[in-house]
């Protein structure tokens, strides 16, 4: 794992490949997050580590490289064990600005367990890593409670943990996990089936949820407000601006579980992090991805970052998740049914696309006029020459 800026970079989630005629100049990268330096650097590290995968017999791992999966999984003596980690990023700044530590947990948990379920295992145990600045056992009891929540979320336990004391390299705090689940190696879920014409569902997040949050800050917190910038108040939000930045990443295990389990024709499952929409191509499929109808954001907290920053609907897009936190791949016949489950257990969710069988691995917003291709989002004719 690397960080960049407070946002995280996990070997699963990167790509060794960049773009050689990237823009150089965004609102991300200038207010600190180089996301195109940071793969190209982990993307040698993960050519470096493939070297201690085994083959075969204990411990292969099954998922290439090739593909930016949200998890792995290895061979176990023939049971399929998933494995990923991830972290809370800058998020955890907002929590310090606040001293609020009692959700941040929640947020730890959800971007390891909604990682984990998009290859079709359950998460079942997560250990997690607390680096503080300074001993503070309010704060440690604090960020407990709010892992204690995200677990029964999960329905997980968490098995045990690190915390460290580390003066001289960490300012405030910063909180991780890994996490631990089981899939039968036959249903290990890839992507790898979805086909033209499969229906792409939307689920509504709860906000900003735990990417993009280091330009988030600049932007609502930082720029022009002084010390005191999470107490800003926006009457859009109709919260103060640390409350909404705050507000805990959902956890989508239950229902996707429920899905995973009761409907044919689930081809795909994506979280929505960092990249936004682009995530849908992280799958085996060389499908593109039309997406015609966008989910109305739970929150103004986009529209305030876009509008205060005057940064491009490319850009926002590639950075948040602009209210769709996550998402399913499915067959037509399996869409209703889908939807079903997700809102007996109090989703709001959409058909909000479909995929197309071109083998570009595009995605395509004809309302913002977008086409993402591999990290970017461009105007469409832009990416349209690019890819050719």
């Amino acid at each position: 794992m690397t960080r960049k800026g407070g946002d995280v970079v996990n070997l699963q989630r990167a790509s060794p490949k960049v773009e050689p005629n990237r823009v150089k100049s965004d609102a991300y990268k200038t207010a600190g997050v180089d996301t195109f330096e940071a793969d190209a650097g982990v993307g040698d590290l993960i050519r470096v580590l493939r070297r201690t995968w085994p083959a075969e017999g204990l411990g292969r791992v099954v998922l290439p490289p090739d593909v930016r999966f949200f998890a792995n999984v290895i061979d176990i003596d023939g049971i399929g064990i998933a494995l990923c980690t991830d972290g809370v990023g800058s998020k955890a700044i907002v929590a310090s600005l606040m001293g609020k530590y009692d959700t941040i947990g929640i947020d730890c948990v959800a971007m390891n367990v909604n990682d984990m379920i998009c290859v079709g295992a359950q998460p079942v145990s997560m250990v997690d890593y607390l680096a503080i600045e300074e001993a503070n056992a309010e704060m440690i009891r604090e960020i407990g409670v709010g892992l204690s929540q995200g677990a029964s979320q999960a329905r997980i336990s968490i098995s045990g943990g690190e915390t460290a004391e580390l003066s001289e390299t960490v300012n405030g705090f910063d909180l991780a996990g890994m996490s631990v689940g089981r899939v039968d190696l036959d249903e290990v879920l890839t992507g790898r089936d979805v086909a033209d014409g499969d229906v792409v569902i939307g689920v509504a997040s709860s906000g900003i949820h735990s990417n993009g949050l280091t330009l988030a800050r600049k932007v609502l917190i930082e720029d022009g407000a002084g010390a005191n910038g999470v107490d800003r108040w926006f009457d859009d939000l109709d919260c103060t601006v640390g409350e909404e930045l705050l507000r805990p990443t959902d956890i989508y295990v239950v229902e996707a579980l429920e899905i995973l389990r009761d409907v044919s024709g689930v081809k795909a499952l994506i979280n929505i992090t960092s990249e936004g929409l682009l995530n849908l191509t992280r799958i085996e499929s060389s499908v593109s991805f039309n997406i015609e109808h966008l989910m109305e954001p739970p929150s103004a907290v986009f529209q305030l970052i876009q509008d205060l920053a005057k940064v491009s609907d490319g850009e926002m897009f590639k950075v948040f998740n602009m209210g769709i936190g996550f998402c399913y791949v499915v067959t037509s016949e399996a869409a209703e049914q889908t939807l079903a489950i997700l809102d007996a257990h109090g989703r709001n969710a959409q058909r909000i696309g479909y995929a197309s069988g071109d083998g570009r691995q595009l995605v395509r917003i004809p309302e913002k006029n977008l086409v993402g291709y591999r990290k970017t989002f461009s105007k469409d004719g832009g990416v349209a020459r690019k890819v050719g």
